[in-house]
């Protein structure tokens, strides 16, 4: 395991361009994982991980992860250094460098005939990575970006997710592929828009398979995909409240469409 004491090393210089800008990302194909739980999600869920940083003095963590020391690039960073360059001060003891995923409509696997999740023009990582962690927790069978405003792999999205935006497939495209591409799968539409002929989301009953697509906090749904909807779903509110948040929307449709179809696992949490 190589020693780095100074920010100024190449490797960390690299490190730090990665966590900071959506273009080096975009042409470099690498990303940035902080933390020792996400590192280990992106195993599960079959990332390649190039290479892993650990602050001084905790080295042994590295066996923690399902990698073979000699098989990946490690490095020990000074303490000072590591806390400069961590996103979340230090709090955490591992940063990883990891090679992205394309995430194209045709490797879905939509043969379970589930519930797949559309969110059209996402703009904040953070509800991205709270709605990639309830969709997990959910079981749904997959997530679709349409017209995406943010880069998949912001270090903000990763961190609000838990990495659990690892382990479920995903992919992205624009509105109009993705339309064509759940009509051709047969799926139902089924829009969260507040419309004349809006049905409450838990007078639906569900019928597999379907998508449910959830718009932008401030724009809400595109024109395409409100004229492609097969159902328009509200979520009732109070009057003093017009919106809730993305991420708190789409965690009730997901469960609630979960639920009718006996998806959920029964478990206590204490």
């Amino acid at each position: 395991m190589k020693y780095l004491s100074s920010a100024n090393n190449p490797e960390l210089k690299r490190l730090r361009l990665l966590f900071k800008k959506p273009k080096e990302r975009k042409k470099d194909g690498f990303f940035v994982i902080e933390g020792i739980r996400e590192i280990e999600k992106s195993i599960i869920g079959g990332y390649e991980v190039e290479s892993i940083f650990i602050k001084e003095g905790y080295e042994s963590i590295i066996k923690k992860f399902l990698i073979k020391p000699n098989e990946l690039l490690s490095f020990n960073i000074k303490k000072s250094v590591f806390d400069q360059i961590s996103m979340r001060s230090g709090s955490e003891k591992a940063i990883a460098i990891a090679k992205k995923k394309i995430h194209t409509l045709e490797q879905l696997d939509l043969s379970d005939n589930g519930i797949v999740l559309v969110i059209d023009a996402p703009e904040k990582p953070g509800n991205i990575g709270a709605i990639f962690r309830t969709a997990v927790a959910a079981r749904l069978n997959s997530i679709i970006i349409s017209n995406p405003k943010t880069d998949f792999y912001n270090p903000n999205s990763i961190r609000s997710s838990l990495g659990s935006i690892f382990l479920i497939p995903a992919a992205i495209a624009s509105s109009f592929e993705v339309i064509r591409y759940l009509k051709k799968n047969a799926y139902e539409i089924l829009t969260a828009a507040v419309k004349p002929d809006a049905i409450r989301y838990d007078e639906y009953n569900y019928k597999k398979p379907c998508a449910l697509i959830m718009g932008s906090e401030s724009e809400g749904l595109s024109p395409s995909w409100l004229k492609a909807s097969d159902k328009h779903l509200i979520i009732p509110m109070h009057d003093s409240i017009d919106s809730l948040n993305l991420s708190v929307s789409a965690a009730i449709l997901m469960y609630e469409a979960q639920s009718r179809n006996n998806k959920l696992e029964k478990k206590t949490i204490l």
